[in-house]
Formats: C-alpha cells, sequence, structure tokens
C-alpha cells in the first residue's frame, strides 16, 4: 500500500494537483506574499521526514530515534543565525500567525498594551486586530499612515507610544511599499520602556539580501516566515537576542505548538542554504528593480499608487480613480492570467471583502526570469484589462494569450509533470 504512487492511490488528488501545476505554469503570479519554492526545497518538505514525531529541540528529545532529526534542526538552526547574523532561532513555527503568538508570549503577559500599524493602513492581524488572538488576548493601540504622504511618520508614532505607554512595540507591515526604519522604532521603544518587535514576513529574503535595512541589530525579538521573498516552504521562524532565547523557546514548545514539522525544517534548511549564496542577493536586487519598474508603469498607465511608487517589493494600487473594486479587478485580471489580490488601502471607504485597491508584487515573477522589460509589458496588460476588460472577452481573450507567451518564454519547473 505505501509504495503506490499517488497517482495510483489517488487518481483524484494526484489530478487536481496536475491541474494546479499547469495554473502555474500559465499564470503570472504578482500577488507579493507568494512564491516559486525551489524543487529542493520541495523535495525536502515532500520526504521521509515526515514520518517521525520530535518533539523538544536538538538533543533533548520526549521521543526516540532522533538522531537525524537532530542534526537536521540544528543545521537549520546554524544556517538561520549564520544568514540574519542572529543570536538565536527558532525554526519549529509553523506559521507566521503562530510566530507572533509566540513572540508576544514570550514577552508578554494578558491584557498588557501592545502597540502596531493598522491594518487597514497596512499591519496584519497579528498585529491587534479586534478579531485575532492578539486583540483578544493584549490591549491593542495602532499607529497609522501619515495622510499627505501616506508613509510612516515617526514623530506621531513616539507622540502616540508616549500616550500608551506600551509594553511592545510592533514595526512591520503586510502591505507598507516603503523602507521601514527600524532605528527609529528603537529610539522610540527606549524612550517609553518597550519591548521592540519586528514582523518581516515580507521582506525577510531582502533583508537576508542587504536590500533592506537590517532589524536583527536593534530588535529584541524578530518574526517572519519562510515562504516569501525568502522562497523556502510554507513555514515561520523566530530571531531574537540570546537573553530572551530560554523563554522563547519555552513559549514555542511547549507553549503554542508540540511536534514541529520535521520535513518543513529540513526544508527551512535547504532554503536558507539557497539564500546564502551569491546568486540570491542579486536576485533580491532583481525583485526590487522589477517593483519599481512595474510601479514606474502603472503611474504612467494613469494608476494613483499609494506613498507614490514603491522600495521593496510590493505596491498597493489605489483604484478609486478607475471606478472599480479591488476585488473585481482581481477577478478581471486572474481571467486574464495575472494573479493578484484585492487590498484595502488608507482610509478605504470599502470593506475588506471589497476594498479600494490591489497589492500586485514581483517575488515571483523575478523566479521566473522576468526583468524589467517584461515587468513593463505586465504592467502595461494590467492597464489593458482594466481599462479595456470589463465586458470585453475579446480583450480578456487577447491579454491571456500573451500571458500564456510570456509564461512560455520564461517557464517554472521545466520537465516537472
Amino acid at each position: 500500500m505505501i509504495n503506490r504512487t499517488l497517482a495510483e492511490a489517488d487518481y483524484e488528488v494526484a489530478r487536481i494537483m496536475q491541474a494546479e501545476l499547469e495554473r502555474q505554469q500559465t499564470t503570472l503570479m504578482l500577488i507579493p506574499s507568494e512564491n516559486y519554492a525551489s524543487r529542493a526545497v520541495m523535495a525536502a518538505a515532500g520526504s521521509v521526514l515526515t514520518n517521525k514525531y520530535a518533539e523538544g529541540y536538538p538533543y533533548k528529545r520526549y521521543y526516540n530515534g532522533c538522531e537525524f532529526y537532530d542534526k537536521i534542526e540544528q543545521l537549520a538552526i546554524d544556517r538561520a543565525k549564520a544568514l540574519f547574523r542572529a543570536e538565536h532561532a527558532n525554526v519549529q513555527l509553523h506559521t507566521g500567525s503562530q510566530a507572533n503568538m509566540a513572540a508576544y508570549w514570550a514577552l508578554l503577559k494578558p491584557g498588557d498594551k501592545i502597540l502596531a500599524m493598522k491594518v487597514a493602513q497596512g499591519g496584519h492581524l497579528t498585529h491587534g486586530d479586534s478579531v485575532n488572538f492578539s486583540g483578544h488576548t493584549y490591549e491593542a493601540h495602532f499607529y497609522g499612515l501619515s495622510p499627505e504622504t501616506d508613509q510612516l511618520d515617526y514623530d506621531d508614532i513616539a507622540q502616540v507610544a508616549r500616550e500608551v505607554q506600551p509594553r511592545l512595540i510592533v514595526a512591520g507591515a503586510s502591505a507598507y511599499p516603503r523602507i521601514i526604519d527600524f532605528q527609529k522604532f528603537r529610539e522610540i521603544a527606549d524612550e517609553v520602556g518597550a519591548y521592540l518587535m519586528a514582523d518581516i514576513a515580507h521582506i525577510v529574503g531582502l533583508i537576508a539580501a542587504g536590500a533592506h535595512p537590517d532589524p536583527v541589530p536593534v530588535c529584541d525579538i524578530i518574526t517572519s516566515t519562510t515562504h516569501k521573498t525568502l522562497r523556502g516552504p510554507r513555514g515561520a521562524m523566530i530571531l531574537c537576542k540570546e537573553k530572551y532565547a530560554k523563554q522563547l523557546d519555552r513559549a514555542v514548545f511547549p507553549g503554542v505548538q508540540a511536534g514541529p514539522l520535521m520535513h518543513i525544517i529540513a526544508a527551512k534548511a535547504v532554503a536558507f542554504k539557497e539564500a546564502s549564496e551569491f546568486g540570491f542577493r542579486e536576485y533580491q536586487r532583481q525583485i526590487v528593480r522589477n517593483a519599481q519598474t512595474l510601479a514606474q508603469t502603472l503611474l504612467d498607465e494613469g494608476f494613483d499608487l499609494v506613498t507614490g511608487g514603491t522600495d521593496n517589493h510590493l505596491m498597493l494600487v489605489r483604484l478609486t480613480n478607475k471606478n472599480i473594486t479591488g476585488r473585481d479587478a482581481a477577478d478581471l485580471l486572474e481571467r486574464a492570467g495575472m494573479v493578484v489580490n484585492k487590498n484595502l488601502v488608507p482610509l478605504d471607504p470599502l470593506p475588506p471583502a471589497e476594498t479600494s485597491g490591489i497589492r500586485p508584487g514581483t517575488p515571483g515573477m523575478t523566479t521566473r526570469g522576468l526583468k524589467e522589460p517584461e515587468m513593463q509589458m505586465v504592467g502595461k496588460l494590467i492597464s489593458k484589462v482594466i481599462h479595456d476588460g470589463r465586458d470585453n472577452d475579446e480583450v480578456i481573450a487577447s491579454v491571456r494569450q500573451q500571458v500564456r507567451e510570456i509564461c512560455e518564454a520564461f517557464p517554472i519547473y521545466p520537465g516537472l509533470e
């Protein structure tokens, strides 16, 4: 039974997976939180390491038979510490949300005050939103963006921090296209006596490659996913100062999870090695160049970009001048083979299910090999769909064909069937 192929064991699942492979191969992935993992990462994630429990930490397990699991996890820890020049790393986290939960648990008590970016202006649900555990467990307060620039106003953040006196300040976002000044956040945190946590889930690859300022030297604790710009498996990690290592590890296990996913930890180890190689640095710089090219093309096509451009891997397109919602725009673009996500924009008059914006990004496109000329093409195709594709199947079909041609010129996983 266990030696059958997937197609032999479950044809229905195999058929759906094959269809998903074809979808990925023939569409343009423009969601900034998604990427294409390498075959090596996927091989580790689909390995025999899925077969065992390994509760605990390397060389301190609660199960026997963990000799090679200890080696794998220690390798992932060592590689993460070296890549980010961090004093301590925990690589067991399953998701970014769980990483944030563990970070809070390590440093805070229920009811403590946290200060973070408003979700509606670029923050994340786990930064204190009322529908999330973070908003239920802690007393959440928020800073926003300058209404004039749509960018972080550090003087205003400092004033809010003085008024709130938070126990923890969170620096980080899920939809902010500009550089985050972690040193300024450190100064604010020191003034009010707060811990400083950086959530770098989106920009982690840029940081690893030196394409964005580094939070590790100045923050107490850093959380991240491993699958966005880092291009690893779906999972997460936490970095911190050595003085917080024991309480952080206890917060992860037994605090918020039990058995680690050792096959995913192995895949993280592979991703950390890939990120330490020379080509990864250039890849991250190309992500930024591609994003800036796409942003400028959209501006030239008459689109309104929040902050007027981007410094990183994503941009936030405000569609209020196009008479279309973010949801309708994302659905329309998907029909044409370009996959983005709807997204709230600052002071959005529409609810999260509709939104007035979309959030394109370039990590996946850069993995495929697209560069500035192709990003100009993509920007013009997005414009064509939004301006001319509504109620016009011919335009959608024409753009869809052009997208297929781009995908054929820049294939992913060639030969994988």
